[in-house]
């Protein structure tokens, strides 16, 4: 006699049918593509985490530097590294489940604006206020490094095995970063005081030098982002004029956005403006894609609401010091022993005074 269960397909066990049941996430589909959201965003978050060591690295050494940052250099120095994998972690996870279109959108807006800041400096706050955008951009260079490798593995026959030594060289370069960073926030006074280390003898002459550094990456990265950005929404357009209904109303939207944000920046510079910033434009990009948008595109705003406040938890410190107008540690200028003075001319014992 037949079982009362045989009649059940075997073939509803498979993968490729349960995966047809699963529901539908922003850039995600079920299998090899999950594997490949996931890979794009931990090359996105080892590419977050290579910057944010670098800069603690010129932050610590600056703060060292000037006897008055001593509590700053402190706090630099007791963030823990378990918090710090754990930052990796989620920001990994929120880089995978943001959907591509509000990644591309989000890597658009903040080059309009870095573009807008950079033109509208001048020249005595122009290291501080760059600082500040490097510190600012962390979530967008990951969205922008998650855009550029989805357009540029898009197709590719081995996709996969490209993702993954992508993740190799990633996090070998955001582990190098981590070590070095924990090497300057431990011995960098004893070695650069003591002519021990060329790493600290290095960064004592030459810390200067990292913002240009970081910046031309950056500007290599967000380039290709933007690229991949606008390929990646237009490909989503039949036709030329569903394009323009698309981007004239965004195109308005980023303007307005980033003329209010610089003047709310300039009214009231610290934290609490950053994340009233945060807060609009993530409601205005809301609100536009509300008309212009889909549901899910709506989902990954708030997703990146989420992100862009994952980011701005553990520079805090850092964006204290963007504030201080002598942080910026120039290049120490080694100075010559000194000698000691010429004793005055006694007086002459048989001059009386007047």
């Amino acid at each position: 006699m037949a079982r009362g269960w045989d009649w059940i397909p075997a073939a509803m066990f498979s993968l490729p049918s349960l995966s047809s049941w699963l529901p539908g996430l922003p850039s995600l589909e079920w299998g090899s593509g999950l594997l490949d959201s996931f890979l794009q965003g931990l090359i996105g978050a080892c590419g977050v985490s290579v910057l944010n060591s670098l800069l603690k690295v010129y932050f610590f050494v600056g703060c060292a530097n000037i006897p008055e940052r001593q509590p700053e250099k402190e706090r630099l120095r007791a963030q823990w590294a378990l918090l710090q994998t754990v930052h990796l972690a989620g920001l990994a996870l929120i880089l995978t489940v943001v959907g591509a279109r509000v990644a591309a959108l989000v890597v658009l807006e903040f080059s309009l604006r870095a573009v807008s800041t950079l033109l509208s400096l001048d020249k005595g706050s122009q290291v501080t206020k760059r600082l500040q955008l490097y510190l600012l951009c962390q979530y967008s260079l990951g969205c922008g490094l998650t855009c550029g490798l989805s357009f540029l593995q898009e197709g590719a026959p081995h996709r996969t095995l490209n993702l993954l030594l992508g993740l190799g060289l990633a996090a070998l370069l955001s582990t190098g970063a981590r070590r070095l960073r924990r090497h300057v926030c431990r011995l960098y006074e004893l070695h650069s005081s003591q002519h021990y280390c060329g790493v600290c003898l290095s960064l004592l002459a030459g810390a200067h030098g990292l913002p240009p550094l970081l910046g031309r990456a950056l500007a290599v990265a967000f380039a290709v982002g933007d690229l991949a950005a606008v390929a990646l929404i237009n490909r989503d357009f039949l036709t030329t004029s569903e394009a323009v209904r698309f981007w004239t109303p965004l195109t308005i939207c980023y303007t307005l956005l980033v003329i209010y944000m610089q003047e709310e920046q300039r009214q009231r510079p610290g934290l609490q403006s950053l994340v009233q910033t945060v807060l609009v434009r993530m409601g205005g990009l809301f609100v536009l894609l509300l008309t212009v948008g889909r549901w899910l595109d709506l989902l990954g705003i708030l997703i990146s609401l989420l992100g862009e406040l994952w980011c701005l938890v553990g520079v805090r410190t850092m964006l204290d010091l963007c504030q201080i107008q002598d942080f910026p540690s120039q290049r120490p200028s080694v100075s010559a022993p000194s000698r000691p003075r010429p004793s005055a001319p006694a007086q002459p014992s048989g001059t009386a005074s007047s």
